[in-house]
């Protein structure tokens, strides 16, 4: 499988996490990356926070609002799709944590970086479904590149909104690790997926196809 990405992570890790977020009369889902927005900040630029002594401190904390922001079952579970049915409850559960370790692994890394190179993000719609909504943003690069991201987020009840898939460019976060789980546990195992999910850098699952013109 091809290698992870590093500007397709960058631009994900910008939106999501350390972008200027401006709206008029934004609504729910907008402001919760808002604050996801502010938490992330406070830590990168807090004095306390840096050098590599720091580093663990500064992941864990991280982790923790990665932990709020995104509903990583949901994600776990789309991206697994027809094979989800077929796990154990047990099996489910070390797939979501090992899912959300990916995830974390092919982002958190790059975050050191990421606030002395963000860009404006403008946002430009928010549309609400009952429990489901999608804000839709395009990131201005230092280039003069526009990429376009949609955030699709949901809540189930009294809940708060989380990210449930990240588009770039339109094409899904998601949808593409699932393709790549799916070929993996056809033409070899389940069991083959996680022990690839496993490997300590994930070098042979990449999060997306890189945005067009980079």
């Amino acid at each position: 499988m091809p290698c992870v990405v590093q500007r397709l992570t960058f631009f994900l890790v910008m939106a999501i996490w350390l972008g200027t977020l401006e709206l008029a009369s934004a609504g729910e889902p907008t402001n919760v990356i808002r604050h996801t927005t502010d938490q992330v900040l406070k830590i990168l630029e807090d004095p306390a926070l840096q050098g590599p002594a720091k580093q663990s401190e500064r992941q864990a904390r991280l982790h923790q609002i990665a932990e709020q922001a995104f509903d990583w079952p949901a994600m776990a579970q789309r991206a697994l799709a027809v094979h989800w049915r077929g796990r154990t409850p047990q099996q489910q559960k070390e797939f979501t944590e090992l899912f959300r370790d990916l995830v974390e692994r092919t982002y958190m890394t790059r975050l050191e970086n990421a606030t002395e190179e963000k860009q404006d993000i403008q946002y430009t719609g928010e549309q609400i479904d009952g429990s489901r909504a999608a804000v839709k943003t395009v990131v201005l690069t230092k280039r003069n590149q526009q990429i376009p991201l949609e955030y699709r987020l949901q809540k189930s009840g009294n809940a708060s909104w989380k990210i449930y898939d990240v588009l770039v460019e339109g094409i899904s976060l998601v949808n593409n690790y699932r393709s790549q789980f799916n070929q993996i546990i056809n033409s070899s195992s389940y069991e083959a997926l996680v022990q690839k999910m496993k490997a300590r850098d994930g070098s042979e699952l990449q999060a997306a196809p890189e945005p067009k013109g980079r």
